[in-house]
């Protein structure tokens, strides 16, 4: 099974030993938001999954976990 958009953004967030609440301070949106990403509630709107790619670092296609396969 594929992970989830949430399951990536909590990852990543971990990873980097952060808060919902600093990466919702650092993206301009409240922790509440944030949290509803992280827990698959809602997705995020196409410009903040950029704003989300860009602060991690990474590209859209790996916040959606799709990789080219042969």
């Amino acid at each position: 099974m594929k992970n989830t958009i949430g399951k990536q953004l909590k990852d990543l967030r971990k990873e980097l030993g952060l808060t919902q609440l600093e990466v919702a301070n650092k993206l301009n949106i409240s922790r509440v938001n944030y949290t509803r990403y992280e827990t698959d509630a809602v997705c995020p709107d196409f410009d903040t999954l950029i704003d989300i790619a860009d602060f991690y670092n990474v590209s859209l296609d790996y916040l959606f976990n799709r990789t080219l396969e042969n």
